[in-house]
């Protein structure tokens, strides 16, 4: 039976992925007692990159926000994956990290990480307000323009 994060989730006609493997030598999740680490998520659709290049330079803002957007879904994943696929176990996020791969004039990094925290709050109601960074830097794995992170608390 679905539950109230699902049912928003389906009101936002997002379907969340199965959780990815990691690419290269690390965990996609690492839960501790009741705070869950997720690790960077790039914008990758059907295992393939749905956004590349860099902000400022070959992709522009919205794209950007849609490419943060992609990375919060696949956070979201992997979280439900830690709580064994129920989402109703999160009872915050914490904090959510947002790198933005960009030209050195760009500075609208937290226009960008805005499309993860605003689905996070759409998802997760007044739960998912965070605390939160938003960096540029001047690339990131496979090309992608952003890779988001975030720390959730959950109930055992």
């Amino acid at each position: 039976m679905p539950g109230t994060v699902d049912r928003r989730l389906s009101d936002l006609g997002i379907t969340l992925p199965e959780a990815v493997p990691p690419v290269a030598n690390y965990v996609p999740f690492v839960a501790v007692r009741e705070l869950v680490l997720v690790s960077g998520q790039v914008p990758l659709a059907d295992g393939k990159p749905a956004f590349v290049g860099r902000l400022g330079d070959t992709v522009g803002l919205e794209d950007g926000r849609a490419a943060a957007r992609l990375c919060g879904i696949n956070a979201i994943a992997q979280l439900r994956a830690a709580c064994d696929g129920d989402l109703d176990r999160v009872r915050r996020i914490v904090r959510l990290g947002g790198f933005v791969a960009c030209t050195a004039e760009f500075t609208d990094h937290p226009k960008v990480i805005n499309g993860a925290s605003d689905l996070m709050v759409e998802v997760f109601g007044d739960a998912g307000r965070h605390a939160r960074a938003a960096v540029g830097c001047p690339s990131l794995p496979l090309g992608v323009p952003v890779e988001v992170d975030l720390i959730a608390d959950i109930a055992a």
